[in-house]
């Protein structure tokens, strides 16, 4: 379904107009764009009239040119304006409105040269993006550029949330909080909370064929995009002539919940590629061989196992034929629909962090039968999640890429996970003409390698869950079989992290990494126990993480025999839907506590849940979303009167069922130190 409303007008402008503003639609949000004495181009953004972001530089660094950054003049302008409401086929909500106003400025250099650009602005009721566009050969016939010259120079201090770049460790940090001037470099999206309330999140969206953008701090609260390196070339992004970068974004909100409600970045993305992806991909949930793995009680390897900190272990393989099978019954028994198998192929014997170059992606271990597996599944209905580590060596990936797929789509696979295990910027690449480079996670290298695996999945009709991947920038609208990642400090740092996730994780994560997309946290560890250390968080929490992190594919995480032993949370876990018709926060702060609201996208039930820090909280939850004529019934997991992350209390929850009558749209629940709660709320049937 789609419903489409377009307006659009131009202004030629007159050369070198002093400046050019436009607004959004509900006129709350200015842009700016101006060009300083010295020819300097900048922009600015202001919000109810009150700054947001001071003048903030313009430009590119080029390697074999003159930089775009002075003797410039605005020489030109184009307006338009535009209003759609699209489909996702699945996603946080069903309907999207793209309702924006666009600028763009054209730039020409005061010089014999003449180069010329464009710079041109989306402005949103929640926020701004803006990106470079080269459609002209004044610049010649490829643009190298060295790094841009953007930049984002907050009006005040502030608050920040952020994880470093450029780090060994990509994105897998917890989050520092810190004033906004006491930031380093960082990856994006990068969150604050500025002195006067107003939070802005720095993101990019359609990243595609260019270098990721990192965010570094100059001085005070300015900060600059800087592109990440490259080992092919010295510039960090090639490309020919005409081409537009990737949209730098800012959502903008006057309080957290707008930032996770925003769209920014998927209305500036192209349309559904996979226009079919409705006709063989249903959200769902799965189960898999993997915390085994993390508990260090299977192993990856069939003969010389190696354990998730690197180190050996004795501990039997966990891949085989038989357990396998028996992972199958149990999804088939409770309503699953993948069991993801991780170790089943060669390579993963000895120290697989540093092995990369000896994975097989067709030849199974002997103790795993494939084609046995693949009919046994068939016959229970709960298709194979395949799986393609590659210890960072794409070159050796894509060598066997499409052999791969292709057994993959031939033992019934529907999905992959596949995972990039290495230090950060140490991805090994193999180039057509011969050389071999390393390569940092957002390169340009590899955002060509991540679309092309993306698209030879699509061919086969299999969709793709990367680990260790890209950020996400919105191209989940544009190849929607890209249904999920990892890309921030999973569900494992519980098992054997030093320290594990704390309980606000979460509730930061929500309005910082969960901007950027879905992400496949694999919740559910309902033992709350990891590698002899307690999980952070109480059951009641551990339940809500269901609805807080959203994925359309959820994992059940925990082994069976412990879901046996947890009868009431298995209970939710069956349940609880995992693809949603309308998504939002009802209330929550950066870092501390998080109320959210879903409808579930395939029956009239909502699903409320709530996260909290180490502080306990009471939160008067309004119902407003529920049709104010209609009677409901409730039904919670809720933290115990004596819940406590820390200790035996952490399983401490109570169960309660509860009738919603025509007016009752508020209810009161308590979050003990590190919990939370769940609740389905169901229409009464008459």
């Amino acid at each position: 379904m789609r419903f489409t409303i377009l307006a659009a007008s131009m202004l030629l402008a007159t050369p070198a107009l002093a400046q050019e503003s436009v607004s959004s639609p509900d006129g709350s949000i200015v842009v700016t764009v101006d060009v300083n004495g010295e020819g300097r181009p900048n922009y600015r953004v202001e919000m109810d009239g009150a700054p947001v972001l001071s003048q903030s530089a313009l430009g590119l660094l080029l390697t074999d040119q003159d930089k775009l950054e002075r003797r410039l003049a605005i020489t030109g302008s184009e307006r338009a304006s535009h209003d759609e409401t699209w489909e996702q086929p699945w996603g946080e909500r069903r309907f999207v409105r793209d309702h924006h106003n666009e600028l763009t400025v054209r730039f020409t250099e005061e010089s014999d040269d003449a180069r010329k650009f464009a710079v041109t602005f989306r402005v949103f009721d929640d926020g701004v993006g803006f990106r470079y566009e080269f459609d002209d050969t004044s610049l010649g016939e490829t643009l190298r550029v060295a790094d841009e010259l953007t930049e984002f120079n907050f009006a005040e201090d502030g608050t920040a949330w952020w994880i470093p770049a450029g780090e060994w460790n990509r994105y897998e940090y917890l989050y520092q909080e810190t004033p906004i001037s006491a930031v380093s470099f960082v990856h994006t999206p990068f969150t604050v909370r500025m002195e006067n309330g107003t939070h802005v999140a720095i993101h990019e969206a359609q990243l595609v064929d260019y270098a990721g953008m990192w965010v570094k701090r100059t001085t005070g609260t300015n900060f600059r995009a800087t592109l990440a390196p490259t080992g092919s070339t010295a510039a960090r992004a090639v490309r020919d002539l005409p081409f537009a970068t990737p949209w730098r974004t800012l959502r903008i909100s006057r309080d957290a919940g707008g930032l996770y409600e925003s769209d920014i970045d998927l209305n500036l993305n192209d349309p559904n590629r996979i226009a079919d992806i409705g006709d063989w991909f249903t959200p769902h949930k799965y189960v898999g061989i993997w915390w085994s793995l993390h508990l260090n009680e299977e192993s990856w390897g069939a003969n010389l196992g190696s354990a998730s900190d690197g180190s050996f272990t004795t501990a039997p393989h966990g891949a085989t034929t038989e357990n396998t099978k028996r992972y199958i019954d149990f999804a088939a028994e409770n309503g699953f629909d993948g069991v993801l198998v991780e170790g089943w192929n060669i390579g993963w014997d000895g120290n697989w962090f540093f092995n990369g170059s000896l994975f097989s992606f067709t030849e199974a271990y002997d103790d795993y039968d494939f084609e046995e597996i693949a009919r046994y599944a068939a016959e229970k209905g709960v298709p194979i999640v395949g799986h393609h580590e590659t210890s960072g060596d794409v070159g050796n990936y894509e060598s066997q890429l499409e052999d791969g797929f292709d057994l993959m789509a031939a033992r019934g696979v529907k999905a992959i996970k596949s995972g990039y295990v290495t230090d950060a910027c140490n991805l090994r690449y193999f180039h057509e003409d011969g050389r071999e480079t390393r390569e940092c996670t957002e390169s340009q290298v590899m955002q060509r390698h991540h679309l092309r695996v993306v698209e030879e999945a699509a061919k086969r009709q299999i969709v793709m869950n990367p680990h260790e991947p890209v950020k996400d920038t919105g191209l989940r609208r544009t190849y929607p079989n890209w249904v999920s990642r990892e890309g921030a400090r999973g569900m494992e740092f519980n098992a054997w992290g030093d320290p594990p996730n704390g309980p606000d994780h979460v509730p930061t994560m929500v309005f910082t990494r969960m901007l950027s997309g879905p992400m496949d946290y694999t919740p559910g560890i309902v033992s709350l126990e990891g590698r002899g250390q307690p999980l952070q968080m109480t059951q009641a929490r551990n339940l809500a993480e269901y609805i807080l992190v959203y994925s359309p594919i959820q994992m059940v995480a925990d082994l069976p025999e412990h879901y046996a032993e947890h009868e009431d949370a298995f209970e939710f876990i069956r349940t609880v839907a995992v693809d949603w018709d309308e998504s939002h926060v009802l209330e929550g702060e950066v870092g501390d506590y998080v109320v959210m609201a879903r409808k579930d996208r395939n029956s009239a039930d909502w699903y409320v849940a709530g996260g909290t820090d180490e502080d306990e909280r009471t939160v008067t939850v309004s119902l407003g979303f529920l049709d104010p004529e209609m009677t409901y019934i409730a039904h919670g997991w809720v933290d115990g009167a004596d819940a406590h992350y820390e200790g035996e209390t952490r399983f401490s929850m109570d169960r309660w069922t509860m009738r919603l009558n025509p007016g009752d749209r508020e209810i009161v629940l308590r979050m003990a130190p590190g919990g939370g709660f769940a609740v389905r709320i169901e229409p009464l049937l008459r």
